[in-house]
């Protein structure tokens, strides 16, 4: 049977993969003032669990699928907010946005072609990439405009994260979690055969 800490971490994450359709709801319903308190919740949550996964060591490939899946679901759920209540800021940026979609479709599509799921790598970049995706995102629902700068540091991260991996993708032959980053699996390329 598995120990509390095991539950405790996935039913956080659980939480986190719930609460996006609360988050969807209240985009629709223009609610942005509790939004972006969900929206917070959800990003804290991402930070709580993983910690946890590693404090207690319970880190899992079920509990990377599923905190993949939050991640994504927290990310989406910032992205169509930032869509919905300020759209003219991301059509002024249009080739950024069109950009990170590429990358992220290509990366999905190869990762779906090559081991019939989603990459769970949670590399370095990755985590990097996530918290400032995060800060990005929050300033915009918490501030009174968004910080530039912070975005284009998000967008060169994002793209760095994808870029990433897609080459991991290339170079793992088999499925793989919770990988630290590129230059880990080439120096140890016969634990990952």
């Amino acid at each position: 049977m598995k120990g509390w800490a095991y539950y405790l971490v996935n039913g956080i994450t659980l939480c986190r993969v719930l609460a996006a359709p609360v988050l969807f709801v209240l985009i629709f319903t223009h609610r942005f003032d509790i939004f972006r308190w969900g929206l917070m919740l959800s990003f804290a949550t991402d930070a709580i669990d993983g910690y946890l996964a590693r404090r207690y060591h319970v880190v899992s490939v079920f509990g990377a699928k599923m905190d993949s899946i939050g991640d994504d679901l927290t990310v989406a759920a910032g992205i169509v907010g930032l869509l919905s209540s300020n759209l003219l800021f991301l059509m002024n940026r249009i080739e950024f946005v069109i950009v990170l979609a590429l990358l992220y479709i290509v990366q999905l599509g190869m990762a779906f072609y090559r081991y019939r799921r989603m990459t769970n790598f949670h590399t370095y970049v990755a985590k990097i990439a996530a918290v400032s995706q995060a800060a990005f995102l929050l300033s915009f629902f918490f501030f009174t405009g968004p910080l530039l700068p912070l975005f284009y540091i998000t967008v060169a991260l994002t793209a760095l994260d994808l870029v990433e991996e897609i080459i991991l993708i290339f170079v793992l032959p088999v499925y793989a979690v919770n990988v630290k980053g590129l230059y880990w699996v080439l120096k140890h390329r016969s634990f990952y055969q």
